[in-house]
């Protein structure tokens, strides 16, 4: 398997930092919308499937938003959307 491209990427090509800008926004838009339907999904499966009620499927909803929100603020702290940025 070669690992020499023919056509290296060059850091200063725009089309190159706008496909990574846009593959990175991407990337962070479905982080957030996998957390918020994992919310929602247990949520209403707590509320409408078990004895739980309405309360106890939103108090567990919010616990998991919430580790979610956390988890995903700190994992974004670290991750520029410019990658070719040190």
């Amino acid at each position: 398997m070669a690992t020499a491209s023919p056509f290296p990427p060059n850091p200063d090509d725009p089309e190159v930092i706008a496909h990574e800008r846009t593959y990175k926004a991407f990337n962070t838009l479905l982080r957030w919308c996998m957390t918020l339907l994992a919310a929602t999904i247990s949520f209403l499966t707590l509320w409408l499937a078990t004895s739980a009620g309405f309360i106890g499927g939103l108090i567990t909803g919010a616990v998991i938003f919430a580790v979610g929100y956390l988890v995903l603020l700190k994992t974004e702290a670290h991750k520029p959307l410019d990658v070719w940025q040190e």
